[in-house]
């Protein structure tokens, strides 16, 4: 997260166990996708914690470069595609499995954008105050656009689905991304990606809830 290298690596550290015993929890392995979240929010902060450690120190550059397109490669490009995945993978009915082919759709293609700007144009990562701000390289004028279909790949999905108790994850990261647009807005993806990060701990009580009451889904 945008704190501190401790901060990151401490996410990471309780992550990988929440995401460990979740991944424990499943009964069929469509729910892998979903319930691995954890793990994935778990790298990503590691990932961070090492750009931490390592950014402006020319003996690191390499590896500051690595850590920092790693985690905007995970947070810009696999997230508004793992999400909408995630929870078509276990949704059971018709309808809203179409509603979630679009949600995928509308993620891969947002997704790939990221990633080909990120390619193209290249990112730099900074620390301001207590923060990482990441500044991309080249201004882009479907700022607006691409993270409305961000936000619907990565929100929508857990409203869209009927698995009990998922839409809790969606009202927590609509709120998180608000209060982090109204007081992080400069450095918004290190930020709000912790937040999310937190969020996996809501996974975890999902399965866990289901494994106890013997419920599939």
């Amino acid at each position: 997260m945008c704190f501190s290298a401790g901060a990151s690596f401490t996410a990471g550290v309780l992550l990988t166990f929440v995401g460990t015993e979740t991944l424990r929890k499943i009964r069929r392995p469509a729910q892998i996708a979903f319930a691995g979240i954890p793990v994935f929010f778990a790298f990503q902060q590691f990932m961070e914690g090492i750009l931490w450690l390592t950014i402006g120190n020319p003996a690191h550059h390499a590896l500051e470069t690595v850590s920092t397109h790693v985690f905007l490669i995970m947070a810009q490009s696999v997230w508004p595609i793992l999400i909408p995945l995630s929870v078509l993978l276990i949704e059971k009915n018709k309808t809203r499995k179409r509603i979630l082919y679009g949600l995928l759709a509308a993620g891969i293609g947002v997704g790939l954008y990221y990633f080909y700007r990120l390619l193209l144009n290249g990112i730099h990562a900074k620390i301001v105050g207590m923060h990482i701000v990441y500044e991309d390289t080249a201004f882009s004028y479907l700022g607006a656009v691409t993270i409305s279909v961000y936000l619907a790949a990565t929100i929508a999905p857990l409203f869209v689905s009927s698995t009990k108790r998922v839409y809790i994850l969606g009202i927590i990261m609509g709120l998180s991304f608000i209060a982090s647009a109204i007081f992080y807005l400069k450095c918004l993806t290190s930020v709000w990606c912790f937040f999310a990060a937190v969020i996996s701990f809501v996974i975890f009580y999902i399965f866990r809830d289901a494994h106890l009451r013997k419920i599939s889904f």
